[in-house]
């Protein structure tokens, strides 16, 4: 629609022109034509290249918005300069065709459309006499360039103070956000589950809130915005997702965003209490990015990438217009060890190799045997495995019992 707009501009002011000329009279339409365009061209192709010049940074964009702008200086110049040739070259040759019929104005008698350009032109003069003629005129013009320079600098010193706020994208209100939480390392599932129950029920007095939808240790249905920030890998026991979703924008005062932000602190205290890391996603109006702010590290080795990333998200921390702040270092996570004393289990005839398939049954999961029940055409595995709840005990662990040799059974501590 930007581009069918521009395309037709230039166009149009060199018709306006050529009629405004043949309503004058005096002259033919092959002599108007030539004085009409002439008059209007240096203005017309001043004025194509100024939106150009306005459109065409927007092509440099890096990044994800790179592909999302570029075609919006590239058609946007392209359709420009079309519009130029069109209005310098087929217009005029097309008047010539279509007008020739027409039969100019006398001279001497212009027309009612005409004298109103007249008194337009009589009004333009007026205001601009004072500015061209008599003794104090370059008096007058300097305060005016003097006046029109102190707006410029006023204008420009909206955006640094802050007053006129400066957003390729502006916030829209939409129907929902996301609350993406990452945990501590070796965190188990019921303690992710846990926390996201108590932040459900935080969100159950915030009025805006329609409904809610949490996933502990699996990913949530996948978005655009998921797809890019790959929360769609999110499947350990460390990682849990909030799908909230508001009521209608015309039911409530306040937009999404809003909510967000009044949420966030609410959210962030819940999860400082789990040392948790709490992020409040918001759908973006655009093209989805990892996040507003990313700073990408390389170097040697992964020990002074580590050190570089921790150094920078103190600095990031340090500063009050950043929130929800993390990095992809992944915590060291604590691990049990389990070696089995050899000469013990000699002794007392245990194969260790069998301590070891009971652990991982334990822990994994091992299929036992095999049911036919007559309704599938397959066998249905019947799988063996402790509870969640007590796999990351290791008491539990080690009370499990194993067979001997002699047939006795052996607990594993």
């Amino acid at each position: 629609i930007f581009s069918i707009g521009i395309l037709v501009d230039d166009a149009i002011v060199v018709v306006e022109n050529i009629h405004r000329h043949m309503a004058l009279g005096g002259r033919s339409l092959r002599e108007a034509i030539p004085q009409a365009v002439a008059e209007v061209g240096g203005p017309t192709i001043l004025a194509t290249f100024t939106v150009i010049a306005a459109l065409l940074p927007m092509a440099f964009v890096s990044g994800l918005m790179g592909p999302y702008m570029r075609p919006i200086p590239i058609n946007a110049s392209a359709g420009m300069l079309l519009s130029l040739a069109i209005a310098l070259v087929v217009t005029p040759w097309l008047s010539l065709k279509l007008l020739r019929h027409h039969h100019p104005a006398p001279a001497g008698h212009a027309s009612e459309e005409a004298a109103r350009g007249g008194r337009l032109l009589r009004l333009f003069s007026r205001l601009m006499a004072p500015f061209l003629q008599g003794p104090r005129a370059r008096r007058r013009r300097r305060l005016l360039f003097m006046a029109m320079g102190v707006l410029v600098l006023a204008a420009a010193g909206l955006v640094v103070v802050q007053a006129v706020v400066l957003k390729m994208l502006p916030f829209d209100n939409k129907s929902e956000f996301q609350v993406v939480v990452d945990m501590p390392e070796g965190s188990t599932l019921e303690t992710t589950n846990r926390l996201l129950t108590q932040m459900a029920h935080a969100l159950d007095r915030v009025p805006e809130v329609l409904d809610y939808q949490g996933y502990a240790g699996t990913a949530s249905p996948i978005t655009f915005n998921g797809l890019v920030r790959q929360y769609y890998l999110r499947s350990g026991p460390i990682d849990g997702d909030l799908q909230v979703n508001l009521v209608d924008k015309h039911e409530r005062k306040r937009q999404s965003h809003e909510i967000a932000l009044a949420v966030r602190p609410m959210l962030a205290q819940i999860g400082a209490r789990y040392g948790a890391s709490v992020k409040v996603v918001e759908v973006p109006p655009g093209p989805p990015v990892l996040a507003p702010i990313v700073a990408e590290i390389y170097g040697p080795s992964y020990a002074t990438l580590r050190r570089i990333a921790r150094g920078l998200e103190q600095q990031f921390r340090s500063d009050r217009d950043l929130v929800d702040i993390d990095t992809s270092v992944e915590a060291d996570s604590p691990r049990e060890v389990v070696l089995v004393d050899r000469a013990r289990a000699a002794r007392l005839g245990v194969d260790q190799a069998e301590i070891a398939r009971t652990l991982r049954m334990a822990l994994s999961g091992s299929d036992a045997t095999y049911l036919m029940d007559g309704r599938s055409r397959y066998a249905v595995p019947i799988r063996l495995r402790l509870p969640p709840g007590d796999q990351a005990s290791l008491d539990q662990l080690l009370a499990l019992r194993v067979r001997s040799a002699g047939g006795a059974l052996v607990p594993l501590s």
